[in-house]
């Protein structure tokens, strides 16, 4: 029997509504570790699993006892979307359990002005997008774009990347990712 640790993190850290890097900060880790948890292509010690665990809290029975759902949702009412995401940017997604799944669809909401960060955003996997209203300005690594309503992005996001809203209005995107990152 394999269990899907990495599923499971992510599971239960957007059940807490924590982002990879506030639960990297609470549990004394870095962000990539949790990311490489998470993406299964590291497995934690027992104690650093632990160690992680106690930043939610949660214990490592309570852990290992969650059982994905039996039947999953299939459709989703616009007010039953789950906000991962917090002020200025609203990242709002299909389903709140997205363990076991392999796929992470949003709908983005960028305020005027907000952005990512000056730090870039590097995960493992793919991410792709298309501009529904507003504009949004997408650098990875060297490269810069400015994307209307209509025009869209595709990457590997282990690639440095970030997202700005430019214009005086708000941009909205729809997008999707490989693995689940939030």
């Amino acid at each position: 029997m394999s269990v899907d640790i990495g599923g499971r993190l992510r599971f239960i850290r957007a059940r807490h509504k924590l982002s990879q890097r506030e639960l990297a900060k609470r549990a004394g880790v870095t962000n990539s570790t949790i990311s490489l948890i998470e993406s299964n292509q590291m497995n934690p010690s027992v104690g650093a699993l632990k160690r992680i665990l106690d930043g939610i809290p949660m214990g490592l029975a309570e852990f290992f006892a969650l059982e994905p759902e039996s039947r999953r949702k299939i459709f989703y009412r616009a007010e039953e979307l789950t906000e991962v995401g917090k002020k200025p940017i609203s990242y709002r997604q299909i389903g709140d359990n997205l363990f076991g799944r392999s796929l992470q669809i949003l709908k983005e909401r960028y305020e005027p002005g907000s952005d990512t960060g000056r730090v870039h955003l590097v995960h493992d996997g793919e991410e792709g997008g298309i501009v529904i209203s507003g504009k949004l300005e997408v650098t990875v690594e060297d490269e810069r774009r400015i994307l209307n309503p209509g025009d869209a992005y595709y990457f590997e996001s282990r690639r440095p990347h970030r997202f700005r809203c430019v214009g005086g209005k708000a941009c909205e995107v729809i997008s999707a990712c490989t693995p689940p990152t939030f």
